[in-house]
């Protein structure tokens, strides 16, 4: 472990070295200054843990050199000493954001003292807000959450490729992330602080598609009455991305193919080519292999698009992951929308998670803001989730064609029991109790169903 680093300031040298001397017998690395200039001036050179100043010296004062190690370093402990005639200011060093003084005369014991416990203090912020931060980033990536395999097999090609210059194809169902994906790819590559411009193709109208992309001079067409850039020029020196590229008409992907191997773009009703530096990410929902089977998409830009593939996998296929998100929404929404809500049930999170999400992290976000917004409590219950996720079966069960009302109580009630039987892993006695029925009045109804518990023979249908 590094030593603790102390500054010691003082006009006067023979306090300057009994100070030295103390705090070097305590273990800490110290440093000196004579005055307070050079003390500000070892400010900005050494990285400092804390600071002892006289408050009265000439030219710059204690004052004026707590205000700078302040504003160099505001972690930094500062203790002021003072004489029993100038406590007025160090009641205003305190303000200021002195750790503590020291009035004279004092005992070197209790200057070891208060520096032994400013430090500690300072640790022990430091460390809390590494741990804060560390909470903050567990399990994320770039605001991507997650740390199941699937996702984290995403995580290191990201990493991989960022710092280069190929442009990579992003796949996944609708919703998945995959514009996070290619924002995570910009901000760790060397083009950072230059623009991340996304493109949704399948948004624009069809007409307009090409002036969004390439940019249009003034004239070009009915209503063109300035000169506008296209996104390829508005990304210069970044990164575009266009999603949903399957949608993109085949004379624009020949037009696209012209800049992808050309590096430059001419706007529409333009003459001259104008040279772009930007890298090009793609991103699609549907199967660009069979669209090029199928003469709707060009094979020479499907595989100049897709020199890096990157799959983003659906939330279905990352289910460890979904606590973690149900969090993070919860909190942010939570914040965003100014309301008391602090977490999930165990009920509502086992149907969070069991939910297959069609819609993926986009709609698990829909749902936990809805539950956010209309929550009773501080806690969201099941009650809470909309009931095609909390119950699925009976969603589908009410799509179908209409059935005697008898017929369809009965099979609600037969998926709500085994449902129950399931959390509570096939304990018929802890079913009752979540039921609020007689366990006997499981048996006979799971008997009555013909249901066995999975695994079991037919002469035991579960756990007593």
């Amino acid at each position: 472990m590094a030593k603790a680093r102390v500054l010691v300031v003082d006009d006067e040298k023979s306090m300057r070295d009994l100070l030295s001397i103390t705090l070097e017998k305590e273990g800490y690395d110290v440093l000196t200054a004579a005055g307070g200039e050079a003390a500000i001036e070892a400010l900005r050179r050494d990285a400092t843990d804390a600071v002892i100043t006289d408050l009265r010296m000439p030219k710059v004062d204690g004052l004026q050199v707590l205000r700078a190690a302040k504003e160099i370093s505001p972690d930094v402990a500062v203790i002021v000493i003072t004489a029993v005639a100038s406590t007025e200011t160090a009641v205003e060093a305190m303000k200021l954001g002195a750790y503590d003084y020291i009035t004279k005369p004092f005992k070197l014991d209790e200057v070891s003292l208060i520096v032994r416990n400013a430090l500690e203090r300072k640790r022990l912020r430091d460390e809390n807000l590494y741990l804060r931060k560390q909470l903050e980033t567990q399990h994320r990536f770039e605001n991507i959450i997650g740390k199941s395999g699937r996702i984290l097999e995403v995580f290191d090609t990201i990493r991989k490729i960022s710092d280069s210059p190929s442009t990579a194809m992003i796949t996944g169902e609708s919703g998945t992330g995959k514009e996070l994906v290619a924002r995570a790819i910009h901000q760790r590559s060397d083009r950072a602080g230059h623009p991340f411009v996304a493109v949704n193709v399948a948004a624009i109208p069809e007409a307009l598609v090409e002036s969004e992309l390439f940019g249009h001079e003034k004239g070009a067409f009915t209503g063109a009455h300035a000169r506008r850039l296209g996104k390829f020029e508005l990304a210069q020196g970044g990164t575009i991305f266009l999603d949903e590229i399957g949608s993109l008409r085949l004379d624009l992907q020949t037009k696209l193919l012209r800049v992808l191997q050309q590096r430059e773009v001419e706007r529409l009703g333009g003459s001259r080519a104008i040279p772009v530096d930007v890298r090009v990410l793609a991103a699609t929902n549907v199967n660009l292999r069979q669209a090029v089977r199928d003469r709707a998409f060009r094979e020479d830009l499907y595989y100049r698009l897709n020199v890096v593939p990157l799959h983003v996998p659906p939330l279905r296929e990352r289910r460890e992951d979904i606590a973690r998100m149900v969090e993070h929404f919860v909190r942010k929404f939570a914040r965003e929308c100014h309301r008391d809500v602090r977490g999930v049930s165990a009920g509502a999170l086992a149907a969070l998670t069991r939910y297959d999400w069609p819609g993926n992290v986009r709609e698990l976000e829909n749902v936990i803001q809805r539950a956010v917004v209309l929550a009773r409590a501080a806690v969201l219950h099941l009650q809470d989730v909309p009931l095609d996720v909390a119950m699925p079966e009976t969603v589908s069960l009410l799509a179908e064609d209409a059935l005697p009302l008898r017929e369809a109580c009965d099979q609600f009630e037969r998926q709500y029991v085994v449902r129950t039987l399931e959390r509570a892993q096939w304990n018929v006695s802890r079913a009752a109790r979540l039921l609020g029925v007689h366990r006997n009045t499981v048996l006979v109804k799971l008997a009555a169903w013909g249901v066995h518990r999975p695994g079991a023979s037919e002469g035991r249908s579960a756990t007593p």
